[in-house]
């Protein structure tokens, strides 16, 4: 077990349950990582081992077939699974976030119709805000929904969609006017609609294209995709929650809890690029003694180190602040801007240790080169991040002269 990012107070069924995944990963994840992400290959074993341990039911509470854990455990478990291919982890986050959003704000018979699927991992999750125009402005979304009878029917172009072609069930924010007057602030008069696919790409459902896979710089093996809207018809009763107008505060909701998902991703990526760059320097002799023997080596291990540290201690907060009850938006927005940056920067040094190595696609460091910048657009951008702190601080130091 490492010295660094070590989770104190956890239960013994934490312990255990990450002591098993942990051992999945270094098993099962890490030998075969690199691999399947220079074909880009969908890591199919994997997600199947993932499945038998139960872990896409984690969250999910015990009465639908899960095992009613709590976010901090799904953090550390993500945290382990980054640490072995974030990509795996991005398999799992929309996953949960579909399955969070349909805790907190679902009817009873969504709950009952959805919940024990995806506790088993036979219902696979995705979730779409982003549009091609909007980027982070989410007022901005121009896809709609028109009530047509007892259905909507929904028009539009979706973007950035993790899980796209493999779920089977994709929570989808549409623009829909119905029951909301001309002038009525755009995030009130939107609605989030629970979608129901054949896995695949091509045109899956009536109305619903899923083109194919984006070609991305990294976080490959995971599919990444479109959704096009064409005329496609949903029952009213797939409205989440069953009344319209509610969709951005659900999926705000839910992203909350996707930023200490990204988080504890960064915190996972920066562990391994750690890992990678401390063992490397013990092993690469220059000046006849290992590298690691050199002050300015041992200079940025000890920077990569507090880092490592510093992110997953912010990280378990956030997680924690959220399990509480409380408002989490002002963690999880520093949780998520300081684990990214900070996985970058512990990525970039372990690939300087690595020298000209680190260049070559035999090294597992070139693949988290790749993998990081991600880390600091999803969920979110940097800049985004800081408006949602600073907004926040401002609320609770507001200056009463």
């Amino acid at each position: 077990m490492s010295r660094l990012a070590q989770t104190h107070g956890l239960t013994d069924v934490q312990r255990e349950i990450l002591s098993t995944v942990r051992d999945f990963v270094d098993k099962e994840i890490i030998p075969v990582a690199t691999g399947l992400e220079h074909r880009d290959e969908y890591p199919q074993q994997i997600v199947d081992g993932l499945k038998e341990l139960g872990l896409f039911g984690l969250m999910i509470p015990e009465e639908y077939g899960g095992l009613g854990e709590s976010l901090l455990t799904y953090a550390l478990c993500v945290e382990e699974i980054a640490r072995g291919w974030m990509s795996v982890s991005g398999i799992i986050n929309t996953h949960f976030i579909v399955a969070y959003m349909l805790k907190q704000h679902g009817t009873q018979e969504q709950k009952d119709h959805f919940l024990p699927r995806m506790a088993a991992g036979d219902v696979r999750g995705a979730f779409s805000m982003s549009e091609p125009a909007l980027g982070s402005d989410v007022s901005a979304i121009s896809s709609k929904a028109v009530k047509d009878g007892d259905a909507y029917v929904l028009n539009g172009q979706k973007m950035w969609l993790t899980n796209g072609g493999t779920s089977s069930l994709v929570a989808v924010l549409v623009r829909s006017d119905e029951g909301h007057p001309e002038g009525t602030a755009p995030h009130k008069s939107m609605t989030t609609f629970l979608v129901e696919k054949e896995p695949g790409f091509g045109e899956v459902r009536p109305g619903l294209t899923i083109p194919g896979k984006i070609d991305k710089m990294g976080y490959k093996g995971v599919d990444t995709t479109e959704l096009l809207m064409d005329g496609l018809r949903i029952p009213a009763d797939r409205v989440l929650g069953g009344v319209t107008g509610r969709g951005f505060y659900q999926m705000m909701d839910g992203v909350e809890v996707g930023r200490v998902n990204v988080a504890a991703r960064g915190c996972g990526v920066a562990q391994r690029a750690f890992e990678l760059g401390v063992r490397y320097a013990q092993q690469r002799h220059t000046f006849g003694k290992q590298i690691a023997q050199h002050q300015a080596i041992q200079f940025k291990l000890a920077e990569m180190a507090t880092k490592v540290e510093a992110a997953h201690a912010m990280m378990v907060n956030a997680a924690r602040k959220k399990d509480s009850g409380e408002r989490n938006d002002l963690e999880a927005g520093m949780a998520k801007y300081l684990a990214s940056e900070y996985c970058k920067e512990v990525v970039e040094d372990a690939f300087r240790i690595h020298g000209g190595y680190g260049f070559s696609k035999e090294y597992e460091i070139e693949r988290l080169y790749r993998e990081a910048p991600m880390l600091l657009i999803g969920e979110g951008t940097a800049e985004i991040q800081k408006m949602i702190i600073g907004r926040r601080l401002l609320e609770e130091y507001r200056f009463q002269g």
